[in-house]
């Protein structure tokens, strides 16, 4: 009688569902004091869970949308792992000239193949794991503790691989305080995970600091509220070395107290051309009929703000203003305050 050929397990079939939701992080205002913590460097790049069963291979988003046909290398880079089935949580980032780029992410989100073809040639992206949830066919470790599955992790990569890395770690306070101290390593916060917690997939049961920075920059504008004519938001702007004020966000968190004088305040500087390098409303995908009705000023304020992410130059997220900076020239808001998610950060 002839052997039974054995069948390879589908994807369908490695024991952890591929429509698994992520283990979520809470926001909070400090790191964890007490012991049996693990503390990991915040990505700013795209979440997402890594399946493979033999040749087949699928990075699913946390949203539950399949991110595949969108990163081709990554797909070769994870098939060229050693082990055959696997389940891994981790982020997507691409690395360019020492900085994290969160623009190409975005720029790989394409419906033409060609432009995809192209970017993963131009731009690879990395994949940084951060969890085990499968070290073998059909057996999974989500209810396995987070320090079990760090070491699982650790066997089953064994070092950084072409386009795949081991996230670094510390289990130190004083050194994950560092790295949120630390300007140069312009990291996005730190995730806290407790070392004998399972995985919990769809809730917030890690922790996460964000780390806040400011800047002083030159309100180079601002829009009126749509309901009333106060002012509504800033415009900011930083110089660049040729002196132009390049428009890098805004900041609408204005006390409604202190509206009716700060609208008589700016509606005196009201004059042209405002920015001189890049200005709102400027040719962009996310452009609006309302994104061009903006007042220029003299470029004489100074707003220091609190802002989280830097994409392209640019704030992604509006900023939190401060206060005033009369102290400050203008001319010394430069784009140098701004720290980006240097790659350094990948060997901590």
């Amino acid at each position: 009688m002839p052997p039974v050929e054995r069948r390879k397990p589908a994807l369908a079939e490695l024991g952890v569902p591929l429509t698994l939701a992520p283990m979520e992080a809470l926001l909070v205002a400090e790191l964890p004091k007490e012991p049996g913590w693990q503390f990991e460097p915040k990505w700013d790049g795209f979440r997402c869970l890594a399946f493979r069963a033999g040749t087949e291979v699928e990075i699913k988003a946390k949203s539950g949308k399949s991110l595949s046909r969108f990163f081709p290398e990554v797909l070769d880079n994870l098939r060229a792992l050693p082990a055959k089935q696997f389940v891994l949580d981790g982020e997507l980032v691409i690395p360019i000239e020492s900085e994290l780029s969160f623009d190409a992410l975005q720029m790989r989100l394409h419906p033409a193949e060609s432009r995809i073809r192209r970017l993963a040639q131009e731009t690879p992206a990395t994949f940084v794991a951060f969890d085990c949830l499968l070290r073998k066919s059909r057996q999974p470790l989500l209810d396995r503790p987070f320090q079990e599955r760090r070491s699982a992790l650790e066997v089953f990569l064994g070092r950084d691989r072409e386009g795949v890395a081991l996230t670094p770690f510390a289990r130190d306070l004083r050194k994950a305080r560092t790295w949120l101290a630390r300007r140069q390593l312009a990291l996005d916060g730190v995730i806290a995970k407790r070392l004998d917690q399972p995985y919990r997939p769809g809730e917030r049961a890690m922790l996460k600091v964000k780390r806040l920075r400011t800047a002083d920059c030159v309100v180079g504008g601002f829009r009126y509220a749509s309901s009333e004519r106060l002012v509504g938001s800033l415009l900011l702007g930083l110089y660049d070395d040729a002196g132009l004020l390049h428009h890098v966000g805004f900041t609408s968190a204005i006390p409604a107290k202190d509206k009716p004088g700060l609208t008589a305040r700016l509606e005196k500087l009201i004059a042209s051309p405002g920015f001189t390098g890049d200005a709102p409303g400027g040719p962009s995908r996310w452009s609006t009929e309302r994104s061009a009705e903006w007042q220029p000023l003299r470029p004489e304020l100074v707003a220091e703000v609190r802002y989280d992410h830097v994409t392209g130059d640019r704030f992604r997220h509006g900023t939190r203003l401060m206060r005033w900076r009369p102290d400050k020239s203008p001319r010394q808001c430069t784009f140098d305050q701004l720290a980006r998610s240097s790659v350094a950060a990948v060997s901590l």
